[in-house]
């Protein structure tokens, strides 16, 4: 079984993305499932292409994106991308849509094939903070969930996306921020990667 994980690069003036780093140290087998690595931009569509790419070089069973959700407290295991692009901020280019479709025509919303409450409670086994998430925002994350899950439609594969807190580095103790430690964000991607390999079904 073949699973590729991805991770965001920097953005937002950071230098470093806890999504991507988290991915990095992922072992390259977890379970009987290989583990593909890779980092797409935070950028608008950009980051679908990407994905696309990737998918269609490695052709894989079950595709996790992960990213970055700022002030979170908890692994966020989404369970809902709505075809809608709204930035408060600027992509990585400069790209800064408002109240547009990312796919035109597409459906409202489509829901994450993952088997979001196992993964929940495997992640909460190892007393990691997790909760299932139904908003992944308007940003680069949710149009990147939506694309990849307007891909795999017609299919069936187990696909989503999970957001990750802010490691405590890109915090301030003063600030009162959120923040999670590398180590525990690693074992909750990877006990969420055990979840879906030793899983029958796609998604309940």
């Amino acid at each position: 079984m073949k699973i590729l994980i991805t991770g965001f690069a920097p953005f937002g003036g950071q230098s470093i993305n806890p999504s991507y780093e988290a991915v990095k140290a992922l072992p390259e087998q977890i379970g009987r499932a290989e583990i593909i690595k890779a980092e797409v931009p935070v950028v608008f569509g950009k980051a679908g292409e990407v994905l696309a790419a990737l998918m269609d070089q490695y052709r894989p069973d079950a595709v996790i994106c992960v990213g970055q959700a700022g002030g979170r407290d908890a692994i966020s295991l989404e369970r809902v991308a709505i075809n809608i692009m709204d930035a408060s901020a600027p992509d990585n280019e400069g790209n800064q849509p408002v109240d547009q479709p990312i796919v035109p025509d597409g459906p409202a919303a489509y829901f994450s094939t993952l088997p979001l409450r196992r993964m929940e409670e495997a992640i909460l086994d190892k007393e990691i903070p997790c909760r299932i998430s139904n908003t992944a925002g308007t940003y680069v994350c949710n149009d990147l969930m939506y694309r990849l899950l307007h891909r795999v439609a017609e299919t069936g594969m187990p696909a989503g996306f999970i957001h990750v807190p802010y490691l405590p580095e890109q915090t301030s103790s003063e600030d009162n921020v959120p923040s999670m430690e590398l180590g525990m964000i690693v074992e909750a991607l990877k006990t969420a990667v055990e979840v879906i390999s030793s899983s029958d079904s796609s998604c309940e």
